[in-house]
């Protein structure tokens, strides 16, 4: 009996350790890198004209990129219009580099999503992710209708 004893005691021992040691965090993995995609030249250009507007730190270059009702994220919320996002980006500037990881058009809608970094060369890391919302007048140019950006949060350790 004292042999079952030891062992139901060492079997709680090795258990709850193991139970313990389960309860650690485990840091999720890096994500995968996606490979950029080239985007038909009328969708590429909505992306290099972004750049060199950000670039140039020409916000009114920026909000003509928009729809007269665009949105882009500030703070908490969403800023909408023309104006209203010639003013949130009054400061922007900066090497901006946006690469194309999907996208999809039909008709007059359409979308990219994609990655951002900051600096020069093709090896620049990604500091972020967005979608673009597009719209178009039939026959017209693609225009931004909402800008949703996040930077990407480092990994914990």
């Amino acid at each position: 009996m004292r042999g079952i004893r030891l062992s139901f005691a060492t079997a709680r021992v090795v258990l709850g350790s193991a139970a313990a040691h389960a309860q650690q965090p485990i840091a999720p993995p890096p994500p995968p890198h996606i490979e950029s995609i080239a985007l038909p030249p009328e969708l590429d250009r909505v992306l290099r004209d972004y750049e060199h507007a950000w670039k140039a730190g020409d916000e009114n270059a920026l909000a003509a990129l928009f729809t007269e009702d665009g949105f882009v994220p500030r703070g908490q919320g969403w800023v909408r219009g023309r104006a209203a996002i010639r003013a949130t980006y009054q400061n922007s500037d900066g090497a901006l580099l946006l690469r194309a990881l999907a996208f999809a058009v039909q008709d007059t809608v359409g979308y990219i999503v994609g990655a951002y970094g900051y600096g020069e060369g093709a090896s620049v890391p990604d500091r972020g992710k967005f979608v673009l919302a597009l719209r178009r007048a039939p026959g017209g140019p693609w225009l931004i209708a909402a800008d949703l950006d996040q930077s990407v949060r480092p990994q914990q350790d």
